[in-house]
């Protein structure tokens, strides 16, 4: 790597890095009424991204592949923020806000492989609170490249419905057994794209994370559950490759992800051990139908905000309430600045809390 190529790149990852930061920010403090002041908090970290955008052209040969990359992380950004700046001009802005928003997960994904190569990117895939540790970046860094390891879809079209998309750890050694996460994404989402709400935590913390794709439009929340034997069937695979802790099986989800956490997490017959609905819906019937020994001393950790606004709080608290009533061992959080978007810093607590909960036989 010549000098022009460093300058290129010192010129240009600071304002990418910091461009996907600000998207994660509009992302998490999204609330519909806030909308523009949290675009003037944002502020413009894609300006010195578009200046130094052109600076990727004329690379050598060797260095195509990683010019390749870099541009179309940083053409997803800066289509990003030009969709949310359009956003209020349109007939229905809200949507527009989250149809330029899943440019964030298209950047990270073209980002992700030259964490390998580029120091800086692998740090920005490391919990902030962690990026100092020394032993996991000791970890990180000694990785040996293995075809276990790292990201991979079951489908190469993004958005298959009934895929999944994996990440396992660099990291990772089949000589001891590792945390699973289950991550459902919301309606009208998919797990190609979900699994970025995860993965710097599942890298940092140390679990395996699968990230599936419903079945249908939406999960199976009513009619015929067609999701419920499909998450088994990923599973079973997941199991069969690598070495997982059967007392660790933690089934998560934004939304309507979340609310099917109930649905297919309260059967008798789920394999999974914790429960972690995010912004879900609830009504308390899911509690009385379930099975009984099933919710009794079942760990649940509940999150939603106090500004939700398609699932009004009070939602969550009759679920604590009604969950709590049938036994099972309920942490619940509710976070007052938190409207209908997702929390990442749940996550880091989420697996500390399936760490140190024990189930029960």
């Amino acid at each position: 790597m010549d000098d022009a190529v460093r300058d290129d790149i010192v010129a240009l990852l600071p304002p990418l890095l910091q461009s996907i930061e600000a998207l994660g920010f509009v992302a998490r403090y999204l609330h519909p009424p806030d909308f523009g002041a949290v675009m003037e908090m944002a502020g413009t970290p894609d300006a010195a991204l578009r200046e130094a955008r052109p600076r990727l052209q004329g690379w050598p040969e060797a260095l195509t592949g990683v010019a390749t990359l870099l541009g179309a992380a940083s053409d997803a950004v800066i289509a990003a923020f030009d969709g949310l700046r359009k956003a209020p001009e349109q007939e229905n802005s809200l949507v527009a806000v989250f149809r330029a928003l899943r440019n964030t997960s298209r950047a990270q994904e073209a980002l992700y492989p030259l964490a390998k190569v580029l120091p800086a990117i692998s740090r920005f895939f490391v919990d902030p609170a962690m990026r100092d540790d020394a032993e996991l970046q000791d970890k990180i860094a000694k990785a040996a490249t293995r075809d276990d390891t790292g990201i991979a879809h079951s489908s190469d079209e993004p958005g298959s419905r009934g895929s999944f998309s994996i990440y396992v750890p660099e990291y990772y050694a089949p000589d001891r057994a590792w945390p699973l996460v289950f991550a459902l994404h919301g309606g009208s989402g998919n797990g190609r794209a979900f699994l970025w709400s995860w993965l710097r935590d599942a890298r940092s913390h140390g679990a395996i994370l699968v990230a599936p794709t419903a079945v249908g439009p939406t999960w199976a929340l009513m009619g015929d559950d067609a999701d419920t034997p499909n998450l088994k069937r990923i599973l079973d695979l997941v199991r069969s490759r690598w070495n997982i802790d059967a007392s660790k099986l933690l089934l998560t989800g934004m939304s309507d992800g979340g609310t099917f956490s109930y649905v297919s997490g309260l059967e008798a017959e789920s394999p999974f051990t914790h429960l972690g609905p995010v912004a879900a819906s609830f009504h308390p019937l899911m509690a009385e139908m379930a099975d009984k020994d099933r919710v009794r001393d079942l760990p649940i950790y509940m999150a939603h905000g106090a500004l939700d606004w398609m699932f009004n709080i009070d939602v969550a608290r009759q679920a604590d309430q009604a969950l709590c009533t049938a036994g099972a061992r309920v942490t619940y959080r509710e976070i007052d600045d938190l409207s209908h978007t997702y929390p990442r810093e749940v996550n880091a607590a989420m697996l500390d809390w399936l760490s140190e909960t024990p189930t029960t036989s």
